[in-house]
């Protein structure tokens, strides 16, 4: 019903605006809530919570029990809750959505079910409600082919997923445990060759654990135990997935010498910890190519090590990359990022692919203001113009490039971080032949001065 009805009906009616990312955020905060029955606990959007109980429903009291305590916990967040168990995550979802449990016969009760239960959509439902199909159980008799020619292969699967014919493990909230390999030393160790030979049997048995799960390590850390009980810790980055050792020794080596007090082992380590931080999946590839004589990949392996060791010695913030970004201002649309925080390259607006480029290669950051500006009026292209105190002639120009203003911004005011008024941008080349980008800032129906600026050369 609308707002005015229901308000009509219940006067005391408090409404809000529905917030989906704040949903979103409460449900993953209460999802996480359930950690503490069961390490595989997931989240069904938009108001539902898996828990895989198997092997420890004993230990809360069974499935009642468990299921008391969930009311209990939600309870105290002043929620209402609906709890059911079953076989499979789609039963106990659908069961909780759409039957009173405990039920004596899950697979039942399941059957008897209506077919909304099963999540297929508005339209599938009514599909299969003209057929005459109201319940699950009446769904499940068809067969399942028919059931695939008319309302797709999905379908079939929400039907054997419901009735438990066919397993579909959850994936569980819970981070995954960082590696950890560590290694104990019989006397304390105090030379540099030997902790660097450890260091170099972890990082061996780390690629090996690796391998066998497709990952590569992203972020190492090693930690240092001297025998006085100190601890020296160091971390290094990589940016792409990787399982060579010696790439990650390198790195470490780097890192050592980058530091400011040198290691000092004192009477020496008992024992030297490895930890792959951070791990990401890594497929095999194919390192080189028969007969191929671009070397291309060599070129990208060398240019990813040289980021690498630039940025353990310098520092993250030091190697940054240009990144595009979605926004249609000039001076916003792109941003710099860490480069060892590479991720999946975002692609470059394509240029003309005949004649000179639309836009400078470098932006003066701000642009910088002209004056003694003649232009047609309203909107006309500039005639002469000075910067830097000298007088420029036009005699070729190409435009207006119309950008109009952020609307969510506040209009008016100065350049930085204003960006109400619409920008009328030129190609213009002056009698010397020297090539500018220069706009007019806002028009004569937005304010009663429009100014003019340059934003950068053309080489």
């Amino acid at each position: 019903m609308t707002l005015a009805d229901a308000r009509a009906r219940c006067p005391q009616l408090i409404a809000h605006e529905h917030d989906e990312p704040a949903d979103r955020h409460w449900l993953e905060r209460l999802t996480r809530a359930y950690f503490r029955f069961s390490p595989a606990v997931t989240q069904l959007p938009p108001d539902g919570i898996a828990i895989d109980i198997t092997g420890g429903g004993h230990l809360f009291g069974g499935e009642q029990g468990l299921a008391d305590l969930a009311q209990d916990q939600m309870a105290a967040r002043g929620m209402t809750v609906r709890v059911a168990c079953a076989n499979t995550p789609e039963g106990a979802q659908a069961l909780a959505r759409y039957a009173h449990w405990p039920a004596p016969d899950e697979r039942g009760a399941i059957q008897a079910l209506p077919v909304v239960a099963l999540n297929l959509g508005e339209e599938a439902t009514r599909g299969l409600q003209r057929a005459g199909l109201k319940t699950v159980g009446a769904v499940a008799a068809r067969p399942m082919a028919t059931i695939a020619a008319r309302f797709g292969i999905e379908a079939v699967r929400a039907i054997e997923r419901l009735t438990g014919d066919e397993s579909a493990p959850i994936a569980s909230l819970m981070p995954r445990q960082a590696l950890r390999f560590e290694r104990r030393f019989a006397e304390p160790v105090a030379h540099r060759e030997s902790v660097a030979v450890t260091l170099a049997e972890l990082l061996h048995e780390a690629a090996s654990s690796l391998e066998e799960r497709r990952l590569g390590g992203r972020r190492f850390g090693i930690e240092l135990h001297r025998s006085d009980g100190a601890v020296h810790r160091l971390e290094i980055a990589t940016s792409a997935p990787t399982r060579d050792s010696a790439l990650v020794l390198r790195l470490f080596a780097e890192r050592i010498g980058a530091l400011a007090d040198p290691l000092d082992p004192g009477f020496g380590y008992d024992s030297m910890v490895l930890t792959v931080l951070r791990a990401e999946p890594l497929d095999p590839v194919q390192t080189s190519i028969p007969g191929a004589t671009d070397g291309m990949i060599d070129d990208a392996r060398a240019l990813a090590e040289l980021v690498d060791r630039l940025s353990t010695r310098l520092g993250p913030d030091a190697v940054r990359r240009l990144v595009p970004r979605d926004s249609h201002i000039p001076e916003q649309a792109q941003f710099a990022l860490p480069a060892i925080e590479r991720g999946a390259p975002a692609p470059w607006p394509a240029d003309t692919p005949d004649g000179p480029p639309s836009r400078p290669l470098f932006l003066f950051d701000p642009p910088q203001g002209l004056h003694d500006v003649m232009s047609e009026v309203p909107d006309g292209p500039p005639r002469r113009f000075t910067w830097r105190r000298k007088l420029h002639h036009v005699r070729l120009y190409e435009g207006p490039e119309r950008i109009a203003g952020e609307w969510w911004r506040r209009k008016g005011g100065e350049l930085a971080g204003q960006g109400g008024l619409t920008r009328d941008y030129y190609r213009v080349e002056d009698v010397r032949g020297r090539r500018y980008w220069i706009f007019r800032h806002g028009l004569y129906e937005e304010t009663d001065g429009p100014r003019w600026y340059v934003h950068g050369l053309f080489a």
